[in-house]
């Protein structure tokens, strides 16, 4: 293990992570969000978790505490969700390669909102490319 590699661990999500995960939600910013237009109620929220909606979703913990979370959707999405006070630590890399090796695909995708200048510049470090622009009409 290299001397700057972060011991970290993901966890498969369980129903009392419900209220750590609502908080990692409501701490994102809303350019981050491409899923939701306003933050659920928590009950909307917990039948959200509960209806598993994702092909994998883990807690990430490191530092002996739960610092994010982390998924893979049907289609081979990963969305990354770190806590702010652990930002530019490294663990979205880490987490990412450990949920890559965990389930290996051919591909893998991330879906980003274009607003959401962070993702955009993670995800293309980490040798994503741009494959298309996706535009919605709500009538």
């Amino acid at each position: 293990m290299e001397n700057n590699e972060i011991i970290l661990k993901l966890r498969s999500v369980k129903k009392s992570d419900c209220e750590f995960l609502y908080d990692l939600l409501n701490e994102r910013h809303p350019s981050a969000n491409i899923s939701h237009k306003k933050m659920p109620s928590f009950s909307q929220h917990v039948t959200f978790v509960l209806s598993k909606p994702y092909s994998k979703w883990y807690v990430i913990e490191a530092f002996q505490k739960n610092v994010g979370s982390i998924y893979l959707t049907e289609n081979d999405e990963i969305g990354i969700f770190i806590k702010t006070d652990f930002h530019g630590k490294g663990i979205a890399t880490c987490a990412m390669n450990q949920l890559m090796k965990k389930n290996p695909r051919s591909r893998y995708l991330a879906n980003v909102n274009p607003k959401n200048k962070k993702s955009i510049k993670f995800f293309k470090n980490h040798e994503f490319n741009l494959i298309q622009y996706t535009y919605e009409l709500k009538k």
